[in-house]
C-alpha cells in the first residue's frame, strides 16, 4: 500500500479548468457533433473494449498475488505513457477485475466493464438499481489513479462515501494505490490527508465546500502563475483533476438549484424583540388580503392592502419600524416561516437547534442555515436560542465548480430524463447500460384515495397483508412528519417495524441491514433511498421478494423510480406499489385548488383520472425546477460578468 502523506510538488499547479459556460460558438459546434457524440457513447462502440479485456483474463488468472503486483509497476508507465488509450485500459480492468474476484469475491460482469469504460471516457452511464455502480466505479478510477490521476469518487451523503472507500480499499490497496475518504466532522487536517491519497470518497457537499475554501485562503492568487508559487501545503486539495459522480443526477440537476455559501459567525442583526414583534404583527396579516402566496414556488407578494396596513401599525412604533424597506422584508421573512417552513418537514429540533433537512436525500445539514434572518425567525418560533446572522465569505454554484473538473464522469439508475440537461450544462454524454439478469419487479397497479386518512388506512391494510406472507416491506414517505404518522398508526395496530429517518441517521446500517429480513416492517423517508442496498433475507426470494410502498410521488419522477428500485436487484424478485391521495403535497403545491375541488365534483379524484392529474402535476413541478436551475446559471454568468473586474468571483 502506498502512502497519502505525500506533499505537493513546487511546480505543480493547482488543477483546474475552466468553468466558464459555453458560449454561442460552443453550443452550436455541440449541436452539429451531437451525431458522433450519440454514436461515440452508443453501447455498440463502447462494447468494443470486452474482447480486449477478455483476451488477458487467463493470464492473470493464472498469476499469483504477487505477479499481479509487479505486473501493475509496468502497467502504471504504459497508461501514462498511452494517456489511457484503449489497448492499456483494457489491461488495466482486466487486472482490477482478476483483484476484485480474489479480494471481495466479486467479478465485473461485462455491462460493469463497458459502463466503467463510458465513465473513464467522461460519460454518465445509466445503471439500473441494483447493478453494482459501487464495484463499477472501481474500473474507471483504479485506472486514472494508476496513470497518475488524483481522483474524487463523489456521492450523496457520508454513510455511502465511507461505506463505499471501506468495502472497495482491498482492490486499491491491492494494486498499489491509496483510498481515503473525506468526510464532514474531520478536521482540516485529516481531510487534507485523504486527499492526498490516489483514490479519494466523498460527498458533493464536502468536496465543493473544501476547494471553495482553498480559493478563499488563495484570495487574489487565481491565476495558474499565482498557483505555482504560492505555499499550497496549507491548501486541502491538489486540484480537480477527475471526478467520478456517483447518483450524477441527483448531484449535478437536482442539487443545483442551491449555491454553496461558507459564512462565518456575524453579529446580531435582529434583537430577539424584534424578530418576535415580526412574528405577531405576521400572524395578524390575512392570505389573499394583505398578501398572496405561492407554495409551489416559495414565493410570498406583500399586497398594497399590507403594506397599507403594515404603514398604519407602524405609526405606534419606533425605531427601524419607521423604515419601509425594513419593515416590509423583516415581515415578509416572518410570513416565509409561518407558511412555508414546518418542523419535520423542511427541518427538525435537535438538541434545541434547528437543523434543516435535504428534501432530496432526507438527511440533516447541520452546517447549514437559511439567511436574511429566516433560520432566526424560525428559531424564534420554535422558541430555540437565537443564533447571530451569518456573513457571506464565499459562493459557488455546483454547475460552476463540476465543471472545473479536467475530467469529469458519472453514473446514475435515474438518468435518462436530465440527459440533454447534463449535455448542455456539463457536456456529458449519456449512455444507457442493460442489466446484467432481466429485470423480475412487479408493478402493482396504483390506488387513489380522496383523502389523506382514507390513504393511511389503506396503506396500513397493504402492509398487514404483505406482513402475514412473511415478506419484508419497505414504505417510503416524504418527510420526517409522514414517516412518524405512520409509525404512530402501525404501533396500534400492533405492527412491529422500524423507522428510519433524521432522527435515526445513526442507526442507518443497522436498519438497513434488517430491511430484507423475513416479515420485517421499514418506514423510511428518502434515506432508504439512492444508494441503499437491501439484501434478502433467507427464504425471502421464494416468498417474492421485498414489497416496497410509496406514499407519495415526489416532484421528480427519477427520485420515485430510485425509492421502486429498492426491490428486485440483480435478478432477485420483488414488488412496489403506490397508494397516493388528492390530498398529497404535491397536488397541493403544483395544482390550484379550484381544480382539485373539480376533480372531486366530476369524480376524478381516483383511477386512471387521477394518476393522470398527478402526472401532470409531477411535470409541472420538473419544469419548474428546471426553469430555477436556469436562472442559477444565468446569475453565475451575470456575477461573473460583473464582478470580473475584481478578479475574483467567490
Amino acid at each position: 500500500m502506498r502512502s497519502c502523506t505525500g506533499t505537493l510538488q513546487a511546480a505543480e499547479a493547482y488543477a483546474l479548468r475552466s468553468d466558464a459556460a459555453p458560449g454561442i460558438l460552443d453550443r452550436t459546434s455541440d449541436c452539429l457533433a451531437l451525431p458522433l457524440r450519440l454514436f461515440e457513447s452508443s453501447w455498440l462502440r463502447l462494447s468494443r473494449i470486452l474482447p480486449a479485456i477478455h483476451g488477458h483474463a487467463d493470464a492473470f488468472g493464472a498469476m499469483s498475488d504477487a505477479g499481479l503486483r509487479r505486473h501493475c509497476t509496468g502497467l502504471r508507465q504504459r497508461l501514462k505513457k498511452t494517456r489511457l488509450a484503449l489497448p492499456a485500459v483494457a489491461e488495466a480492468f482486466a487486472l482490477i477485475r482478476e483483484i476484485s474476484s480474489r479480494r471481495l469475491g466479486m467479478t465485473h460482469f461485462d455491462v460493469q466493464l463497458v459502463g466503467g469504460w463510458a465513465m473513464l471516457n467522461g460519460m454518465v452511464a445509466e445503471m439500473a438499481t441494483g447493478e453494482g455502480k459501487t464495484l463499477t466505479a472501481t474500473l474507471a478510477a483504479g485506472t486514472a489513479a494508476l496513470s497518475g490521476i488524483p481522483v474524487h469518487v463523489i456521492t450523496v451523503n457520508d454513510y455511502l462515501a465511507g461505506r463505499d472507500a471501506e468495502a472497495m480499499r482491498p482492490v486499491y490497496e491491492a494494486i498499489g494505490l491509496s483510498v481515503g475518504a473525506s468526510l464532514s466532522g474531520m478536521s482540516d487536517a485529516e481531510r487534507r490527508l485523504a486527499y492526498r491519497c490516489d483514490v479519494t470518497y466523498s460527498t458533493n457537499t464536502q468536496v465543493a465546500f473544501d476547494h471553495l475554501r482553498d480559493r478563499i485562503r488563495l484570495r487574489h492568487r487565481n491565476s495558474q502563475l499565482g498557483l505555482r508559487f504560492d505555499d499550497r501545503e496549507a491548501l486541502l486539495l491538489r486540484g480537480l483533476h477527475f471526478a467520478l459522480v456517483d447518483e450524477a443526477d441527483s448531484v449535478l440537476v437536482d442539487e443545483a438549484v442551491t449555491p454553496l455559501i461558507i459564512s462565518r459567525q456575524g453579529k446580531p442583526i435582529y434583537t430577539e424583540t424584534m424578530l418576535r414583534t415580526a412574528l405577531e404583527t405576521a400572524r395578524t396579516l390575512q392570505p389573499g388580503v394583505h398578501f398572496s402566496l405561492r407554495p409551489q414556488r416559495r414565493q410570498l407578494e406583500l399586497l398594497p392592502e399590507g403594506q397599507t396596513y403594515l404603514e398604519q401599525w407602524s405609526k405606534s412604533e419606533s425605531g427601524l419600524w419607521r423604515n419601509t424597506r425594513y419593515r416590509e422584508h423583516l415581515v415578509q421573512q416572518a410570513l416565509r416561516a409561518l407558511y412555508f417552513y414546518e418542523r419535520d418537514r423542511q427541518y427538525l429540533l435537535d438538541d434545541g437547534k434547528v437543523r434543516i433537512i435535504d428534501e432530496f436525500t432526507g438527511r440533516l445539514m447541520p452546517d447549514r442555515s437559511w439567511e436574511q434572518g429566516l433560520h432566526q425567525l424560525i428559531e424564534t418560533k420554535e422558541g430555540c436560542e437565537i443564533t447571530g446572522e451569518m456573513e457571506t465569505i464565499g459562493r459557488i454554484s455546483y454547475q460552476r465548480f463540476f465543471r472545473r473538473y479536467r475530467m469529469l464522469g458519472g453514473m446514475s439508475g435515474t438518468v435518462r430524463e436530465v440527459a440533454s440537461e447534463l449535455r448542455s450544462v456539463y457536456q456529458l454524454s449519456t449512455v444507457s447500460i442493460p442489466p446484467n439478469r432481466r429485470n423480475r419487479r412487479r408493478r402493482l397497479p396504483p390506488v387513489t384515495c380522496v383523502t389523506e386518512s382514507d390513504k393511511w388506512q389503506t396503506i396500513l391494510q397493504r402492509i398487514r397483508a404483505v406482513h402475514e406472507c412473511g415478506r419484508p416491506v419497505l414504505i417510503g414517505t416524504r418527510s420526517v412528519a409522514a414517516s412518524e404518522r405512520l409509525s404512530q398508526l402501525l404501533s396500534e395496530a400492533q405492527l412491529p417495524h422500524r423507522i428510519l429517518n433524521a432522527r435515526q441517521d445513526r442507526e442507518e446500517a443497522e436498519i438497513i441491514g434488517l430491511a430484507g429480513q423475513p416479515g420485517q416492517i421499514t418506514v423510511a423517508t428518502n434515506m432508504a433511498g439512492r444508494g441503499t442496498d437491501i439484501r434478502l433475507g433467507a427464504g425471502v426470494a421464494d416468498l417474492g421478494g421485498l414489497h416496497v410502498i410509496a406514499t407519495e410521488r415526489h416532484e421528480a419522477r427519477r427520485i420515485d423510480r430510485q425509492l421502486w428500485g429498492r426491490c428486485a436487484r440483480q435478478g432477485d424478485p420483488g414488488s412496489c406499489e403506490e397508494v397516493l391521495s388528492l390530498e398529497d403535497e404535491l397536488l397541493q403545491h403544483q395544482l390550484p385548488p379550484w381544480a382539485l375541488r373539480l376533480a372531486r365534483v366530476t369524480g376524478l379524484s381516483t383511477g386512471t383520472a387521477a394518476i393522470l392529474l398527478m402526472g401532470f402535476a409531477q411535470r409541472r413541478a420538473q419544469r419548474r425546477s428546471h426553469r430555477m436551475r436556469l436562472r442559477m446559471q444565468k446569475m453565475d454568468e451575470y456575477l461573473e460578468n460583473v464582478l470580473a473586474f475584481t478578479g475574483k468571483l467567490e
